[in-house]
């Protein structure tokens, strides 16, 4: 039931974006790097068409698991973690560090008054700024005991952000280096953090079992 909900939300997502998505499916398909990979609709289409090849990477690494430890619940979960936080935090963060047409140009801008840049990034610039890190904040503490509290993965989410703020920053890809990201980014993984919260103590225990029978 879980699986067909997942399924119904990601095709509704695609639905909703479908016509955005399609304008960078000629050059995606055709295999060309500008107009694909570096436009966010690229990225975001080219997500999409991956995850099959994602679920097979979480079934041959739950299956390796699984012959380890003779666990299936055991690998599966913590197999999915490992792809979920890697492959739903990493298209997210391209994004973001995408320069814009002054990189290399325009010195580094910084924003250290918080939420005054709320107001101009508008509900898809929240929305977009909440995903960042909202898979590493629902999978990591399901397969990392050490995150596995609502300040630790608030505390993991400010963190990374902070590190990609930083780098926009230092690399000058013309994008302003705001505490409001920080803030929102962070949110995000906690509010995504608290959705797997049923599954962090049984991930924790399953971790432990697994380390057991592994030494």
């Amino acid at each position: 039931m879980k699986a067909v909900l997942a399924v119904v939300c990601v095709a509704g997502i695609a639905y909703v974006l479908r016509r955005p998505l399609l304008m960078a499916a000629p050059q995606c398909l055709s295999g060309r790097w500008h107009g694909c990979y570096d436009t966010e609709n690229g990225v975001l289409l080219m997500m999409l068409l991956g995850l099959p090849v994602a679920g097979l990477v979480v079934w041959a690494l739950a299956t390796a698991r699984r012959r380890r430890t003779g666990g299936a619940g055991t690998a599966w979960r913590l197999s999915l973690a490992e792809v979920g936080m890697v492959y739903g935090t990493v298209p997210f963060v391209w994004i973001t560090m995408m320069p814009g047409p002054g990189a290399g140009v325009v010195p580094g801008r910084v924003s250290l008054v918080p939420l005054r840049d709320l107001a101009t990034m508008g509900p898809l610039g929240i929305a977009g700024n909440l995903l960042i890190f909202a898979a590493l904040g629902f999978f990591a503490p399901m397969r990392f005991a050490l995150v596995a509290s609502v300040p630790r993965v608030l505390a993991l989410g400010a963190g990374c952000s902070v590190l990609v703020e930083v780098a926009q920053y230092v690399l000058q890809l013309d994008r302003v280096s705001s505490v409001d990201d920080v803030l929102v980014n962070a949110a995000g993984a906690a509010l995504a953090g608290l959705a797997s919260r049923r599954w962090w103590r049984s991930g924790e225990g399953i971790e432990h079992r697994a380390e057991q029978v592994a030494g």
